[in-house]
C-alpha cells in the first residue's frame, strides 16, 4: 500500500530508517531508488561482518535499487561526549564501503553518515563564511570527509528549516553573497566548513526537512502547506545557493505519515506526516516541485471504523474522585498519543473533562474500538456524537489491519498493552521522500 502511494505520487527516491528484509521485500521491483539505514552499526564494524551483511542482502541490491546506505544517526554529534561511539560508527562506515566496493558496486551504492548541524559551530557564527567543524571533531571529521571524497559519496546534513524569504532580515557575506532565509544560510555554512576541510566540491544532501502539523505553537496544516509551497519549487528550480549557484539541492522530505510511536519528549516529533493514518493528505502539496495548488494522491482501499468515540462521563453513579480520573488519564496517555494536548498544540485549550475524553478516546481508537477498553474505572462511555471541537479533532481509527503505524496486543490480565509498531509499516511510513530534480 505504501509503495503504491509513493508510485502514485511519482516519488522516485525514498529513505527508510531500516534495512530489514521484510521492508526491502516491499520495495522489490518497485523501481524506487532506495536509501537504507543501518542503526545496528556495531554488527558491521569489521570488514568480515560487513562482507557477510552484503552477501546476505545482495539479492536486494539491484531488485530494490539500493543507492545509499546510512550508518547510524548523528554519530559525530554523540561522539563529542563518547569517542567510542564515533569510532565504532567510523569502523562500520569504512567496512561497509569496502564491502560494497569489493562487490564492484562502489560506483552505484554510496555509504555515508547522517549529521545534525551541531557538528559545525552554528551558534557562534553570524554568516556562513564563519562556519567550521567543531574542534573536538575536526580530526575525525576531516578523515571522514576524505573517504567520502575518495568514494564520491555525499555529506548528509540535517536541516529542519524553510526557505521562505524574509527581506527584512538580510545577511551579507563575502564575495557579495546575500542570505534572506535560514535554509540557504545553513546549507552554505556546511559548504564553507567542507571548503576549509579541503574538500570544497563534496556533494551535500539535505537529510530531512519538514514542518510539523501539531504539537507546538505554529505547528498546523496551514503553516506546513505554506512551508512546502515555498520549499519544493525552490529546491527543484536548480537556482542553487549563493555558494553553489545553479546546483541542484538534493532534499529529503520528512515524513510520509505521523509517527505515533516516536518518543513524546518533543510532542511535535509525532506530527511530521503529510498524510493522516487513514491515507488522506492533511494539506495541499505538489510533490513534483512545480508549486501547483493540488493535493497529493490519496491512499486507496482504506476504511474507517464506525463513528464512535470513548468519552469521559463523570460517572454520575459514583462519588467523583479526581485523583482516580487523573490516574486513568495518565495511564491512557502512557500508551496512546496525547501530544495534541501539549501547550500550543491543536487541543491545548480543552477543559478538564475534554482533556480526559481526548485521552480516553485515543486509547479506545488504538484498541480498534474494543468496548472493553472504554471503561476507565467506570468514568467512560462509548458515544456516537463527535466530541471534536474547534481545531481539536477526536480521531476515529481505520479498520484493523489497514492502520499504518502501530500494533496492538494482549498482555495477560488487566489493561492491554500496545506492542512496538510493525517494522514494515513504521519504517516504510516514516520513510522520507526525496525531491531530486523532480
Amino acid at each position: 500500500m505504501v509503495v503504491d502511494l509513493l508510485l502514485q505520487n511519482g516519488i522516485k527516491e525514498a529513505r527508510i530508517y531500516s534495512a530489514d528484509e521484510d521492508i526491502l521485500k516491499a520495495f522489490d521491483g518497485s523501481g524506487i531508488d532506495l536509501t537504507i539505514t543501518l542503526f545496528d552499526y556495531e554488527s558491521v564494524q569489521t570488514k568480515e561482518a560487513a562482507v557477510q551483511w552484503m552477501n546476505t542482502s545482495f539479492q536486494y541490491v539491484e531488485r530494490c535499487n539500493i543507492r545509499r546506505v546510512y550508518i547510524g544517526f548523528n554519530a559525530f554529534s554523540m561522539g563529542m561526549l563518547n569517542k567510542t561511539i564515533l569510532q565504532v560508527a567510523m569502523n562500520a562506515y569504512t567496512s561497509m564501503q569496502e564491502a560494497i566496493n569489493q562487490r564492484a558496486y562502489g560506483g552505484v551504492i554510496k555509504v555515508t553518515m547522517p549529521h545534525s548541524d551541531y557538528v559545525i559551530n552554528v551558534e557562534k557564527i553570524t554568516r556562513p563564511s564563519e562556519a567550521d567543524f567543531r574542534d573536538l571533531l575536526k580530526e575525525q571529521m576531516y578523515n571522514y570527509l576524505k573517504i567520502l571524497e575518495a568514494n564520491k559519496a555525499p555529506l548528509l546534513g540535517i536541516e529542519f528549516a524553510g526557505p521562505s524569504d524574509n527581506p527584512s532580515h538580510i545577511i551579507e557575506d563575502v564575495n557579495g553573497a546575500v542570505y534572506t532565509n535560514y535554509f540557504d544560510f545553513l546549507h552554505d555554512s556546511f559548504v564553507w566548513a567542507i571548503k576549509k576541510a579541503g574538500v570544497p566540491d563534496l556533494d551535500i544532501v539535505v537529510g530531512a526537512v519538514g514542518w510539523p502539523t501539531d504539537g507546538l505553537p505554529g505547528g498546523n496544516t496551514t503553516s506546513a502547506e505554506n512551508f512546502y509551497k515555498h520549499l519544493l519549487p525552490y529546491v527543484t528550480s536548480n537556482k542553487g545557493t549563493p555558494m553553489r549557484p545553479g546546483k541542484p539541492i538534493d532534499t529529503y522530505i520528512h515524513a510520509l505519515t505521523d509517527e505515533n510511536m516516536n518518543g513524546d519528549y518533543f510532542p511535535y516529533a509525532r506530527h511530521w506526516g503529510i498524510y493522516r493514518t487513514n491515507g488522506e493528505p492533511k494539506y495541499k502539496i505538489d510533490l513534483s516541485g512545480q508549486g501547483r495548488d493540488i493535493y497529493p494522491a490519496r491512499a486507496k482501499g482504506i476504511m474507517r471504523m464506525p463513528e464512535r468515540w470513548c468519552v469521559y462521563t463523570g460517572n454520575p453513579v459514583k462519588v467523583f474522585n479526581k485523583t482516580k480520573v487523573v490516574e486513568e488519564f495518565t495511564a491512557a496517555c502512557k500508551v496512546a498519543d496525547c501530544t495534541s494536548l501539549a501547550p500550543g498544540a491543536s487541543c491545548s485549550g480543552l477543559s478538564f473533562s475534554q482533556n480526559v475524553s481526548y485521552a480516553f478516546n485515543m486509547y479506545f481508537q488504538m484498541a480498534f474500538q474494543d468496548e472493553r477498553e472504554c471503561v476507565f474505572s467506570g468514568y467512560a462511555a462509548v458515544v456516537t456524537e463527535d466530541p471534536s471541537t474547534g481545531d481539536c479533532v477526536f480521531p476515529v481509527e481505520v479498520v484493523k489491519g489497514q492502520q499504518i503505524n502501530f500494533n496492538f496486543t494482549r498482555s495477560g490480565q488487566g489493561r492491554r498493552r500496545f506492542a512496538p509498531p510493525s517494522p514494515i509499516f513504521v519504517f516504510l511510513l516514516t520513510a522520507v521522500w526525496v525531491s531530486l530534480n523532480c
